[in-house]
Parts: structure tokens; C-alpha cells; sequence
């Protein structure tokens, strides 16, 4: 089972991140990493919206 992280491995990491940056600056860890996969999500978004754009644009001028 390597590769898999059940609930003990889960909560010794937190354990070992908590230890680390400490109460106050989680949240901010967490709304920092939060916005990231956002910007992530519309940037993958945006990119697969402008490929059929552009692939209109050569049909028309072709």
C-alpha cells in the first residue's frame, strides 16, 4: 500500500505543519494555497477557451 495516506499519516502531518508556521500563520498558509489552485483552475480554464478561438480564426482566414 506505498502511495496511499490513510487518516494516521494525514494527522501526523498536520501535527508536523502545525509545529512548523505555528497557529496564526495557518490560515493564512491556507488561504494562500487556496487562491493559488483558484488562479490555477481559471488559468486552465482560459487556456482550453482560447484554443477553439484560435482554431476558428484559421478556418475563416484560410
Amino acid at each position: 500500500m506505498i502511495g496511499t495516506l490513510g487518516l494516521p499519516e494525514m494527522l501526523i502531518i498536520l501535527a508536523i505543519v502545525f509545529l512548523i508556521f505555528g497557529a496564526n500563520k495557518l490560515p493564512q498558509l491556507g488561504s494562500g494555497l487556496g487562491e493559488g489552485i483558484k488562479n490555477f483552475k481559471k488559468s486552465i480554464k482560459g487556456s482550453s477557451d482560447d484554443a477553439p478561438e484560435d482554431k476558428s480564426n484559421e478556418e475563416s482566414q484560410a
